[in-house]
């Protein structure tokens, strides 16, 4: 990352300085010069996907090496919790790496893109990690899958409650409106 302030430093800007964007994101900078970027851009896909991939490799040895000590475990309970701890760590790397794989690619590839879809995709990249690790951890826990559990089946009764209250108001509404008819 850090010679990314280099890069930029020795691009010519001309007269857009505005970035579209959240925060300051190194593509957004980039596109804003006047000059070649083709060095930035390849130097950039190829960070992405060397530590992406070199983040990738380690992950899945790491779960190699996991996953066959899990399957050695006697007790199917033992597995199945050390599954879920998997999956959910699973999840939370996916939640991060595919956001910042996808949105280096179309900012350097994407040359039709819209640029409101650079700037979704950028907040996704920084939003969504912080926003579904909690969900993703916090699905596991007992306690708080109960509380939600409770909270929705609350809601759902209270909703057809007040659904069931409503259609009885209803009908005997039209029985009124009915009766008057008929007389």
């Amino acid at each position: 990352m850090l010679p990314l302030p280099f890069l930029i430093k020795r691009l010519p800007f001309c007269s857009a300085n505005v970035i579209h964007h959240s925060y300051c994101e190194h593509m957004a900078v980039v596109k804003l010069a006047c000059a070649d970027i083709t060095f930035n851009n390849i130097y950039g896909i190829v960070v992405v996907f060397f530590i992406g991939g070199l983040d990738m490799a380690f992950i899945i040895c790491s779960y190699v090496l996991i996953l066959r000590a899990v399957f050695r475990l006697a007790s199917t309970e033992a597995r199945t919790k050390a599954l879920g701890t998997c999956a959910s760590h699973i999840c939370a790397i996916l939640t991060f790496c595919v956001p910042a794989i996808l949105s280096s690619v179309v900012h350097r590839f994407g040359k039709n893109v819209p640029n409101h879809f650079h700037i979704l995709l950028a907040n996704v990249y920084m939003m969504l990690p912080p926003l579904i690790n909690p969900i993703v951890y916090g699905a596991k826990t007992k306690q708080i899958r109960t509380r939600v559990k409770s909270f929705f089946s609350l809601h759902f009764i209270i909703s057809t409650n007040i659904s069931s209250d409503a259609a009885k108001a209803d009908s005997v509404q039209q029985s009124h409106w009915n009766g008057r008819q008929h007389r």
